[in-house]
């Protein structure tokens, strides 16, 4: 029972926060009526989440309304490792576009969020970044053929690429054969909008190219794979959109 009202009050909790951060009209008789409480009960919710850092002001008097303050989450974001380290990648592709819309305060978000994590992981996060290269944008004719590829596929090589994993890959070629692939996704190169992620073909055992929009399923495998150097890829890394 007691496992049953903590779990009830943090989801009151949750339920409460969002109300007021919609800057709805609030009031703790009002809440209570909602919420299936007594008004003591929702003061007491109210001052717990005072304690928790959220700043809640409550206008004095009779049905006096309760609200967050509109300066309140600014500054707080609390992110996952890995959506930090989603962040800061997106942060360098920015930054290697060379937007000047863009960049005005990414170089202080980037400072924030990297001073956020240990060396070890800084470390790890800069080889990522020098994983992932910006080229020329796509010819208009690229640009014209290309589709947005699932979201299935997108998650799958994403986590395959970050890990360092084979992928098995269901692939179609720009004269529509399909084929299948199992390759090591070591590199990624944006040609604006065109993602590629240049890879070891491992069925053939030599370097290819492949964009992401013509990937049609995607699954990881357990089997990781060693980094290997850009000149060993070289030859995929020169390549006509066209052939691809």
């Amino acid at each position: 029972m007691a496992r049953a009202n903590a779990h009830d009050r943090l989801r009151r909790l949750e339920l409460i926060a969002v109300q007021l951060k919609q800057d709805a009209h609030c009031t703790v008789r009002g809440l209570a009526q909602q919420h299936g409480v007594s008004t003591r009960t929702i003061a007491r919710d109210l001052a717990l989440m005072r304690e928790q850092g959220m700043q809640i002001d409550a206008d004095r008097g009779r049905g006096g309304g309760v609200r967050l303050d509109r300066n309140w989450g600014v500054g707080r974001l609390n992110l996952a490792y890995a959506e930090a380290v989603d962040l800061l990648i997106s942060i360098a592709v920015a930054e290697q576009m060379k937007s000047p819309m863009l960049l005005a305060n990414l170089a202080s978000v980037r400072r924030q969020l990297v001073a956020s994590f240990s060396p070890e992981k800084r470390k790890r996060i800069d080889r990522l970044k020098s994983r992932i290269m910006i080229g020329v944008t796509a010819s208009t004719f690229v640009q014209a053929s290309a589709s947005a590829p699932p979201k299935r596929v997108v998650q799958s090589v994403h986590q395959a690429f970050v890990d360092q994993r084979v992928l098995d890959l269901r692939y179609q070629r720009e004269d529509g054969v399909i084929s299948n692939r199992e390759i090591e996704p070591h590199y990624l190169v944006l040609k604006y909008p065109i993602w590629y992620v240049v890879a070891l073909d491992r069925l053939r055992n030599e370097p290819r190219s492949f964009r992401c929009d013509r990937m049609l399923s995607a699954s990881m495998q357990e089997v990781r794979f060693k980094l290997l150097p850009k000149e060993k890829l070289q030859p995929s890394l020169v390549f006509d959109d066209q052939s691809m």
